[in-house]
């Protein structure tokens, strides 16, 4: 299939890219700047713009037969006013411009694979969450609301939709599991606060097989939770890692560090949420790293 991608080269981007081409699809990354097509892979096709403003790039996605939406500013940062704009604008307007670029005449035989969060869904204490439970409340809860929304108005022009509601995503080449364990190498690993909240997450391969399912799949459509089906608490989660790296695992960051450093992220990191795959579980879908054990020992193997 021919693939147009935005956020091609980022971490998840460029695994995914990686993965597909490997399948036999062709890939054209929407990047900003000639010098980033230097971030792709030979056998990429690539088109120049801003996908935060229209542009002469979208006539770039006729003739395509999924679109694959994974651009956004990380969330892993201090949200400041400004940064909170940067968050949406960087979601948002990436998304409207991306399905007003569908063309009317060729929608019908389109995908659109629009990336979410499980932040969608708000803390929510132990409540174990599929894909029918309600949206939050708070600021990452609206945003990706918003998202969403903006992403189904492809339904209106004849698209199939399909949005990806992610974890967090484990890698060896990046990804928030490579800022988590850098305490760790300086035998000062632990649990943010008291470790109690739930912590979803997915291993890339895992995030990469889910991804080409939904592309071969062509009845499933709507949110799709690609989390691994066994979600952790956070204190169990550094205790894996430690036992992964042979390192100490008990010096907690206090949640009063957290909200200190990262303000309102802060008490997402304190909250979390407990995300099952429901769907991809019911169509059958295998998952390679089911629990963080295994997903530990192969990015962390020396």
């Amino acid at each position: 299939m021919k693939i147009f991608m935005t956020g091609g080269y980022g971490f998840v981007g460029s695994a995914l890219t990686r993965f597909l081409l490997d399948k036999g699809h062709e890939i054209t990354s929407l990047i900003r700047g000639e010098t980033k097509a230097k971030l792709l892979p030979p056998k990429v096709a690539w088109v120049s713009g801003d996908p935060n403003t229209e542009g002469t790039w979208q006539a770039s996605v006729a003739g395509h037969d999924v679109l694959i939406n994974l651009a956004g500013a990380t969330i892993f940062q201090r949200w400041t006013p400004q940064y909170k704009k940067l968050l949406r604008d960087s979601r948002i307007l990436t998304t409207r411009h991306l399905v007003e670029a569908i063309p009317r005449d060729e929608a019908s035989r389109v995908t659109l694979i629009s990336t979410s969060a499980v932040g969608y869904y708000g803390p929510t204490g132990d409540e174990e969450l599929g894909e029918n439970a309600p949206a939050g409340s708070d600021f990452l809860a609206h945003l990706a609301l918003d998202w969403e929304i903006e992403a189904l108005k492809a339904e209106q022009k004849g698209a199939r939709v399909v949005i990806t509601r992610f974890g967090v995503v484990f890698g060896k080449e990046g990804g928030a599991l490579q800022q988590m364990i850098l305490p760790f190498r300086f035998f000062m690993g632990g649990p943010l606060g008291d470790g109690h909240q739930w912590f979803s997450w997915i291993h890339i391969q895992d995030l990469c097989r889910g991804a080409a399912h939904v592309i071969e799949n062509a009845d499933l459509r709507g949110p799709v939770n690609f989390t691994a089906p066994v979600p952790v608490r956070n204190r169990d989660l550094v205790r894996a890692i430690g036992n992964q790296l042979r390192r100490p695992s008990f010096m907690p960051a206090p949640g009063f560090m957290i909200r200190l450093i990262f303000g309102e992220f802060g008490s997402v990191l304190l909250a979390g949420q407990r995300v099952v795959p429901r769907l991809l579980m019911s169509r059958g879908f295998q998952f390679s790293y089911p629990d963080v054990k295994s997903a530990l020992a192969d990015i962390l193997r020396d």
